[in-house]
């Protein structure tokens, strides 16, 4: 019987979440749930120079709203506790310690001025940047080249020192990545990584396996960046004896930019509307605060379903996914081993989508709170529930509501006499003037009425209907957008109407 299919994902609480870290929870969630498994989130805190404050609560806000909650993490909790790296530190030091004591690792007491000095020392024009490697370590100050009792007295001194791999002279070690098929390393190009800190945290190369070990991990997806680490991580596994118990591995596309050209940044991310929405706290280096897709005004499922878009298809002509539908269809054969463009006008076509797909009963409370924000108090949810069915079809992101639809509910802040103004005439004026007793005298107040009687008297004034549309639009809504224009009127109501056309004529009479 096959294990029970347990995926993580391990982010460090450094800052926002962007699209290339979501669309990895986004695969590792959906392999889990269509495979009946488990999702679990460990928080990978161990270089406490680059923690923020608030970056950790940020993360499960994040899945939150993207609909992915873990079923293990320091939020939810689990059988494989603690979840935070930072709160396992006292289980590190031993396998360091069993590394060392086997053969595969050693212990450095160089300093920082030591390592700086090597950089400058054993630079070639062969080798610009020396590496802390199987050709330099006999040259620096550790267990190999040091007596072993100098090395009992420098531990039992206390001296700093770290714990470092020691990678084989001439390996060759590969393995089965689920995306590139067999991946094969030469070990000699790959320097002694540090595996446990002088603070006594591990870095990622130690953390990452054992945590994967304890908590019996059997995928794990992450991103390209990080396919020259591998190497390490297959010696750990090997060396600590679990080689039998390694997740499979796949290593996911890089994200590019929309002309293809590079990865896409957290620079260009910020640029183009990322994190997923704005972090708690000012970039150190930007002194800005960041904007993200919820801000600018997407909606959780159509984040989801861009994000499954971005190096995956399910092999037919369908763009639009539910997540139960991602689910269903998802499969790893199906991601390209290629870079997948992002292109945000094509993120909010898939926005646009949703518009278009979600029923208004979902949309008026995020509508609400937007017009909240813009002063704009709403006492009739019902108004609001017919105003957004009129409009939801012209709106690509939420704040669209606001412009295409803010004149229901507020006199139009301004009004475009220019439109207009050019072809107005004495007929028009008085046209339209008809219009608001015939308007003021209706027991009717239906869309269909009011362009009846529209029509009826504009054929009585000897008018083209087409030539009274455009002035009667930007009476109402003040610029040449909206819906049909009656059926403005129609929710308006007859009084507003009727005003929103007497100010116009006032305005033009005194313009």
């Amino acid at each position: 019987m096959s294990k029970k299919v347990r995926v993580r994902f391990a982010p460090s609480p450094t800052g926002g979440l962007h699209l290339g870290g979501v669309r990895t929870v986004l695969f590792n969630y959906l392999f889990a749930k269509q495979n009946g498994g488990d999702f679990i989130v460990r928080i990978e805190d161990t270089d406490q120079t680059r923690f923020v404050d608030g970056a950790e609560d940020y993360i499960f806000k994040t899945l939150e709203w993207c609909g992915m909650v873990p079923d293990e993490s320091p939020l939810h909790g689990g059988p494989f506790a603690p979840y935070r790296q930072s709160e396992r530190k006292a289980n590190y030091r031993k396998f360091a310690d069993q590394l060392v004591a086997d053969g595969f690792a050693y212990y450095a007491f160089d300093t920082t001025a030591d390592l700086e000095a090597m950089r400058t020392e054993y630079k070639t024009p062969e080798n610009p940047s020396p590496q802390y490697n199987h050709s330099l370590r006999e040259k620096m100050r550790n267990s190999i080249s040091l007596s072993a009792q100098e090395v009992t007295n420098l531990l039992a001194a206390g001296t700093p020192h770290v714990v470092r791999i020691k990678m084989p002279l001439n390996d060759t070690v590969s393995f089965n990545d689920m995306i590139r098929g067999e991946v094969s390393f030469n070990t000699a190009q790959v320097d002694d990584k540090v595996l446990l800190k002088a603070d006594g945290m591990p870095t990622y190369h130690l953390a990452v396996v054992v945590d994967d070990y304890q908590m019996q991990i059997t995928h794990a997806f992450r991103g390209e960046e990080w396919l020259p680490s591998a190497p390490v991580h297959l010696l750990l596994w090997k060396y600590l004896g679990w080689e039998a118990e390694m997740p499979q591995w796949a290593h996911l596309p890089l994200i590019l930019k929309p002309d293809g050209n590079g990865k896409l940044s957290k620079r260009d991310g910020d640029r183009l509307g990322f994190p997923v929405f704005a972090m708690d706290w000012t970039d150190s280096k930007t002194n800005e605060t960041t904007v993200g897709f919820k801000e600018h005004g997407f909606l959780p499922a159509a984040f989801v379903n861009l994000l499954a878009m971005l190096g995956w298809n399910d092999g037919s002509d369908q763009e639009i996914f539910t997540m139960q539908e991602l689910i269903a269809k998802f499969s790893m054969d199906r991601v390209h081993k290629g870079g997948a463009k992002f292109d945000y006008e094509k993120a909010k076509w898939f926005n646009h989508e949703w518009i278009k797909k979600t029923p208004v009963a979902e949309l008026v409370d995020h509508i609400k709170i937007l017009f909240a924000q813009k002063n704009i108090a709403i006492s009739n949810n019902d108004l609001l529930a017919k105003v957004i069915e009129l409009v939801k079809d012209r709106c690509t992101v939420l704040p669209d509501f606001i412009s295409q639809s803010s004149f229901f509910f507020e006199m139009p802040a301004t009004v475009d006499i220019a439109a207009v103004k050019p072809k107005w005439d004495d007929k028009k004026n008085m046209f339209f003037t008809e219009l608001i007793r015939a308007y003021e005298l209706s027991n009717q107040w239906e869309s269909h009425d009011l362009e009846r009687e529209f029509k009826e008297l504009s054929a009585a004034n000897d008018l083209k209907p087409g030539e009274l549309m455009l002035p009667l639009r930007i009476m109402l809504v003040g610029g040449k957008f909206g819906p049909g224009v009656f059926d403005i009127a129609a929710l308006i109501g007859k009084e507003d109407t009727c005003k929103r056309i007497k100010d116009f004529l006032s305005l033009m009479q005194h313009s």
